[in-house]
């Protein structure tokens, strides 16, 4: 048969599908007792019409999927295939049942070589996503193991179908659906003589699963971030920069932002306000206002119902002097993140020391981190952070020219890519010449997003227009990131070669 012959549709069973079933399934099984009887079918049919899946051409079923919800705690563990049977074979349904289980595929032997029995599996794994349930767990017919059985044991053999040594019909087909194996079950089912009664369990497990069970607890997987790209003016005071920040804050919440990032030294207009000919007094006078910003921006924070990173500010402590962004969480909790890496201006003219220690927070719209401009060019810090769950890297920046703007750009973008993680930018403007080391600006604030399909072809999702005050927002689908960890053209996460290399820290997250 053509490929151009084919009419094929997808749909859930009927009742009236049984002859049509039945007959399909006694030439499939004719080794272990052919179709289940009539009345199962339809007890499956009318307690979960979902999980039973058929394809048909131009009316004649070609292809089968039973399946029924299960207890995963208790059909992850060893059991038998009876476990899943009642009185008068009736196959056992939980309503509540957190996990699916895979009774049968079966597809028509003149159908077999189109891949139908791919389009069936990922009708399953849709069908547990969309029930939110953990996992498809499955017992796996070893149907070649027969010819074997003499020379190797069921383990053996195993190891070698997923070695590719062997071929299986069943299990070859069952890993290439990305399940494997968690276990060998014996005398799973007796009558199976091809298996000597073995099967394999098999899971698959939701990576969009969730556990929260209440609209309250639960969290949303959409995140708006909204970034100020800042304009650097004269100002005559604390009060009235505050009043700036306060500004946007409220614009951004107007706009349901889950963040608000700024940028680096955002608030270094506070500089002009005394004496510049020694820069190191200055930065220091600056820190002066840092605990100020603080508690206000995070008073902010709780009031327009929006989480800030407030860019960095420069905190004494004793006579150690740290460039400091914070995170101010809307519900009134404080985060703080130092930059580890310190440009030759930073420490020469304004003496400022490294951090020591980088970490991942937890919010109520991802798990986010915070690299401070020259931190972004170090790849070694983001796949630390990567390794904790990262979702979205912010990294606020201040740069004088293009080129050094370009060198934070292009490092964020690899940053994405390489860790499958949102980075977003966000940089000021404008030129200040009576403020030392603010004469001259250059940024385009941007969100980068990883390099796959189902993000922009350019792999950057926003971006303002350069050199100009304005603010930037951009909408991240945080499950976009949890399929391409799984299931992305590449994964890069997954498939990191640690048996050669590794990335160590020398301090606890």
């Amino acid at each position: 048969m053509s490929p151009e012959e084919l009419h094929l549709q997808m749909r859930n069973l009927r009742e009236d599908d049984y002859p049509q079933l039945k007959l399909l399934m006694d030439s499939v099984y004719d080794d272990i007792g052919g179709a289940w009887e009539q009345h199962t079918i339809r007890k499956l049919i009318t307690e979960f019409p979902e999980g039973q899946i058929c394809l048909e051409d131009g009316g004649k079923i070609v292809g089968v999927a039973l399946t029924v919800k299960v207890t995963y705690d208790r059909f992850s563990n060893p059991h038998r295939y009876d476990d899943l049977l009642g009185k008068k074979e009736t196959i056992l349904n939980e309503k509540d049942g957190d996990a699916l289980y895979g009774l049968d595929v079966l597809i028509h032997p003149e159908y077999r070589g189109y891949r139908l029995g791919r389009r069936l599996y990922d009708a399953r794994k849709e069908l547990c996503m969309q029930h939110n349930l953990k996992a498809i767990l499955a017992g796996g017919r070893i149907v070649n193991y027969h010819k074997y059985a003499k020379e190797m044991t069921a383990s053996q053999y195993l190891e070698k179908v997923h070695r590719r040594e062997i071929y299986d019909p069943i299990l070859t087909f069952q890993l290439a659906n990305d399940f494997s194996v968690k276990r060998l079950l014996g005398k799973y089912l007796p009558e199976d003589k091809k298996s000597k009664g073995y099967a394999t369990l098999l899971e698959w497990n939701n990576f969009l699963y969730e556990a929260s069970d209440t609209f309250i607890n639960s969290r949303s997987r959409n995140v708006r971030v909204g970034a100020v790209q800042w304009q650097m003016r004269t100002v005559d005071s604390v009060e009235q920069m505050l009043r700036q920040v306060e500004y946007f804050v409220d614009a951004l919440s107007s706009y349901k932002s889950d963040f608000a990032l700024f940028p680096e030294f955002f608030n270094a207009p506070l500089m002009g306000l005394t004496d510049q000919s020694q820069q190191m007094e200055a930065i220091r006078f600056l820190a002066g206002f840092t605990e100020r910003f603080k508690r206000e921006m995070s008073q902010m924070a709780v009031s327009y119902n929006v989480n800030i990173i407030t860019g960095s500010m420069p905190l004494l402590e004793g006579d150690s002097l740290y460039n400091v962004s914070y995170l101010c969480h809307r519900d009134g909790t404080v985060n703080e993140q130092r930059k580890l890496h310190i440009t030759p201006h930073e420490k020469s003219d304004w003496v400022i020391e490294g951090g020591d220690k980088v970490a991942v927070f937890q919010t109520d719209a991802g798990r986010v981190g915070i690299l401070i401009c020259y931190d972004v060019e170090f790849p070694e810090l983001g796949r630390l952070m990567a390794e904790e769950g990262l979702e979205i890297l912010f990294v606020p920046f201040w740069t004088d020219t293009r080129n050094a703007y370009l060198r934070v750009r292009h490092c964020a973008q690899a940053r994405a890519v390489e860790n499958e993680c949102y980075v977003v930018i966000c940089g000021s403007v404008g030129n200040l010449p009576e403020v030392e080391s603010l004469d001259v600006q250059y940024a385009q604030s941007s969100v980068f997003s990883p390099s796959d399909f189902a993000f922009p072809h350019d792999a950057v999702m926003s971006e303002t227009t350069p050199n100009t005050e304005m603010l930037m927002f951009s909408d991240l689908n945080l499950d976009e990131l949890r399929y391409l960890h799984n299931e992305g053209s590449v994964t890069n996460l997954k498939d990191r070669r640690t048996d050669l290399y590794d990335v160590t820290r020398k301090f606890n997250f």
